[in-house]
């Protein structure tokens, strides 16, 4: 139980699921079948898919442990229950576990770049490893910069699917097709990108105290909790009204998504947005945080309902 606190499994498995669901309902859906000579659009096998999220979530997981160990000061002092790194698993344990998961991440990356004739992506995997470690060594002290990051690291997970199972089976009959299903792609890692900036930001505030203290500048920090909280209730207002600009330039015709996405994406932010006026404790940033990790996930479900949507239209 402690190694799956240290590695946070409940994020490692979000990560995990939202692969699959775009995998196997938008990229496997019959609208992007026969794309290829050989009929089959996508570069990798179900095998090999599963090994490029098994990398995903092995660097992934060894971001969440570097970031305990460099944490580990903070964590005392904001949140001394959840700490994990030099109480229930020591700081070597910590290096020995960090190292093995990137280097399983990293030789699975390697092998996928084979795999698909494209050995230059290779570097995307240790770009992504160097990148979590200097976020937690160094970015994430750099104010705004440490938010962008961790909102930038989530986005490429969905962008990387494109990158590994469409790029390389892209030719010249199937580029237009091709490029149609890597920009929905691109559409989903600018919204994760956004919300989960937003929630960054929300964590900052419910860790102000903590980060004072080990001289970690956020914008709460600098600003107040309560400036903040006024600054990103108003950012909010961005991705409600992409999500209706969105909504209505494409997917209009479509009353299931529609709906669905009033209920369970616009309404809750709206939520979000109006509930930071008055939110002061700790325990309401917490929950704030809460609700749009929900509305991030129903956001990525809703390719499935997308999906559903125009293939049974």
């Amino acid at each position: 139980m402690k190694y799956l606190k240290l590695i946070r499994f409940q994020n490692l498995l979000m990560l995990a699921f939202m692969q699959v669901l775009f995998r196997y309902t938008y990229l496997k859906s019959a609208t992007l079948t026969n794309l290829t000579p050989t009929g089959n659009f996508l570069s990798l096998s179900n095998f090999q898919f599963a090994l490029l999220v098994l990398s995903t979530v092995c660097i992934a997981a060894a971001g969440y442990v570097i970031n305990n160990i460099m944490d580990q000061d903070n964590d005392e002092i904001a949140k001394p229950k959840d700490r994990i790194i030099g109480k229930s698993v020591s700081e070597s344990m910590g290096y020995n576990i960090y190292v093995a998961l990137n280097l399983i991440g990293v030789g699975i990356g390697f092998y996928l770049s084979n795999v698909v004739g494209k050995k230059g992506l290779f570097t995307i995997f240790i770009f992504v490893a160097a990148l979590l470690y200097v976020y937690s060594t160094y970015l994430k002290r750099v104010v705004i910069i440490s938010n962008i990051t961790v909102a930038f690291i989530l986005s490429f997970s969905i962008i990387i699917l494109g990158v590994f199972d469409l790029f390389p089976a892209t030719y010249e009959g199937n580029t237009a097709q091709m490029k149609q299903a890597f920009g929905v792609l691109f559409d989903y890692a600018v919204f994760a990108f956004i919300i989960n900036f937003l929630r960054e930001v929300i964590k900052d505030i419910e860790d102000t105290d903590g980060d004072y203290a080990s001289g970690i500048q956020t914008l709460p920090v600098l600003l107040g909790k309560e400036r903040t909280a006024r600054i990103i209730s108003l950012l909010t207002l961005v991705p409600i009204l992409l999500l209706l600009y969105y909504i209505n330039a494409n997917l209009l015709d479509y009353n299931y998504i529609l709906y669905y996405g009033l209920l369970f994406i616009v309404g809750p932010l709206l939520y979000f947005m109006i509930k930071l006026w008055s939110a002061k404790t700790k325990q309401d940033y917490k929950h704030l945080s809460l609700v749009l990790k929900i509305v991030l996930f129903f956001g990525i479900l809703s390719i499935a309902v997308i999906t559903y949507s125009i293939k049974n239209a």
